[in-house]
């Protein structure tokens, strides 16, 4: 397997605390610019206060850095929890609530999922604590992917209401919340309801970060798009006066060619309502709610907070661990005990759940930072910003928050994501689908089971028994390990842990994969990104074995079945 990492060797790190502080802090500005929107945006979309992201970016940059060793990771809200925080909110505070006026059953919900929020952060140090984070490596890759593109697609639909200024379909009174499918089926008869200068903020908003992708030239890539949305955005809100509550003329029949010129409302509530920390404190935090642990709504997102939010924050570091470019290695049980510990915090004053982001932290290595000071530096911008400009703060109108939600659910749900699917292998592309029709269907947990069983039940039923075992010959420097049976998602724990413990004494791990009937597609990537690791440390990781065995398609890391293990071709009926 050939190594995709890059031989360029990396400039020297200066030794101590402050020792790279300059290249660390431009990075960590660079990364609040980015962020400083997206905690807004992602805080309002999970139904909490938009300064609520804010409290758990500066927790996030404060506190895990000084507890955790990974280098890179920004730690903050992620629209990937959206699903989940929002869910909460609004399944609590109906089931606490229902009797409350809608902003009072919000903020009812709101206190309830920081309860949840708390337990979740404990559970999360627990995890750290008994090692559990290897178990991030049970999950099937495909399952997962499927599970963050529904997460994408959720957050599409309902943030492009807010895109062009109309809400969204609520719940009728004593039913349930419309679902994904309903909000896509209502969205086109919204359209002609659009509020026409809010939705050319949004509007502006989706061209400029998309448009900016599409930019060759250098310097203008290295603008952040966010940064560019904010300018334009505060520019056009200043110019429709949004600050001021008033109503204007707009020739309706341009949209909708049955209706005369219509009368459009604009107001403060278009754009973020935050308080100002340093005079009036109060309203800056919340506290908890713990009534929610005990009923079975509350269990059953104190599971997914917990489960969710770990594999997520596991997987984002792992990935920027490959991308680090003086290779340095994270202890993710150490890492998760630190997340757990600032999600408690943070909860425990009003903050969103954290994990470890993928897109800032891919920012953060971008813009040439070096240490985890980084993430200390984007924090301290974070607070500083937040306590003495709210009021700038304040003119950034909502639908260009949410056109940048668009744009994330968008990259999570990205055509690519389809297609590299439907290449590794038709039954992978099921396994994808399945799980996304699932969980707009039904709910995260459910999606994430049905992808799962779907990827199980193609491994059983072309091969079975599906179970491994692992002889290790060891000769001198060499270490060679041969896999009978299968190398599939549910024994990768214990194929990677027999790789890990021969890795100290050898300087070559060769795996013979000669005597594997199968070796799925989980494997094949998770051995990738162990040959990554090893050629980082200077060691030599070899695959042996596989020139029996047929790929279920032309990708690399496509499933490999030896040809023993076909199912046998259909038996016709011969003709008398």
């Amino acid at each position: 397997m050939a190594s995709q990492l890059s031989t360029t060797t990396p400039p020297v790190l200066s030794p101590g605390v402050f020792g790279n502080f300059r290249f660390d802090v431009i990075a960590g500005f660079l990364v609040f610019l980015i962020a400083m929107p997206l905690c807004l945006a992602i805080s309002r979309a999970s139904g909490f206060p938009p300064i609520a992201g804010i409290w758990t970016a500066v927790i996030g940059g404060l506190v895990t850095t000084f507890l955790s060793n990974a280098e890179l990771t920004i730690k903050g809200p992620a629209a990937g929890l959206i699903v989940i925080v929002a869910g909460a909110v609004s399944e609590l505070g109906k089931h606490f609530g229902a009797d409350l006026p809608d902003a009072d059953r919000a903020f009812l919900g709101y206190k309830l999922a920081l309860g949840i929020g708390v337990a979740a952060g404990v559970i999360q140090m627990l995890f750290g604590l008994i090692k559990a984070g290897r178990l991030a490596d049970f999950f099937p890759l495909t399952p997962v992917h499927g599970m963050l593109a529904s997460i994408g697609i959720v957050i599409i639909v309902k943030q492009l209401y807010d895109v062009i200024g109309v809400a969204a379909p609520t719940a009728p009174p004593g039913g349930e919340a419309p679902g994904p499918f309903e909000l896509i089926w209502a969205f086109p008869g919204k359209v002609v309801k659009m509020n026409p200068e809010i939705a050319a903020i949004g509007l502006v908003a989706l061209v400029i970060l998309f448009g900016l992708q599409v930019v060759k030239t250098k310097w203008v890539r290295k603008v952040p798009a966010q940064l560019v949305v904010l300018i334009v955005a505060i520019g056009m809100g200043t110019a429709f006066d949004l600050e001021h509550e008033h109503s204007y003329l707009f020739p309706a029949h341009y949209f909708n060619g049955d209706l005369a010129d219509g009368e459009y409302k604009i107001g403060p509530k278009f754009l973020v309502t935050i308080p100002d920390v340093l005079s009036n404190p109060s309203e800056a935090f919340a506290f908890p709610d713990f009534r929610g642990l005990a009923t079975g709504t509350g269990l059953k997102y104190l599971l997914l907070f917990t489960l969710i939010g770990s594999l997520e924050s596991l997987l984002s570091a792992k990935a920027i661990e490959l991308l680090d470019p003086w290779r340095r290695k994270t202890n993710f049980d150490r890492d998760l005990i630190a997340i757990g510990f600032a999600n408690t915090l943070a909860a425990l004053i009003g903050g969103l759940p954290m994990i470890s982001e993928i897109v800032r932290s891919s920012a953060n290595i971008t813009n040439g930072a070096r240490t985890r000071m980084a993430n200390a530096y984007h924090g301290v911008f974070l607070l500083a910003f937040v306590l003495l400009l709210p009021g700038l703060i304040h003119r950034i109108p909502l639908a260009a928050l949410a056109a940048m939600l668009v744009y994330t659910g968008f990259r999570l749900a990205s055509p690519a994501g389809f297609i590299r699917a439907f290449r590794v292998g038709r039954d992978q592309f099921v396994v994808f689908v399945g799980t996304i029709l699932a969980t707009l269907a039904t709910d995260l947990l459910i999606g994430i089971a049905v992808g799962i069983v779907l990827e199980a039940g193609f491994l059983l039923l072309h091969f079975k028994p599906l179970s491994s075992d692992v002889r290790v010959v060891r000769d001198g420097p060499r270490a060679v390990l041969s896999v009978r049976s299968s190398a599939v998602f549910w024994n990768w724990i214990n194929l990677r842990s027999a790789i890990l413990k021969e890795a100290p004494g050898h300087r070559e791990i060769v795996v013979d994969l000669s005597r594997s009937k199968i070796v799925d597609h989980s494997v094949m990537e998770k051995l990738h990104e162990l040959e990554a690791e090893f050629h980082a440390a200077g060691k030599t990781f070899e695959i042996i074995g596989m020139d029996d065995h047929t790929p279920m398609s032309a990708h690399p890391f496509a499933a490999r079945r030896h040809p023993a293990t076909k199912p046998p071709a259909p038996v016709t009926a011969s003709k008398t």
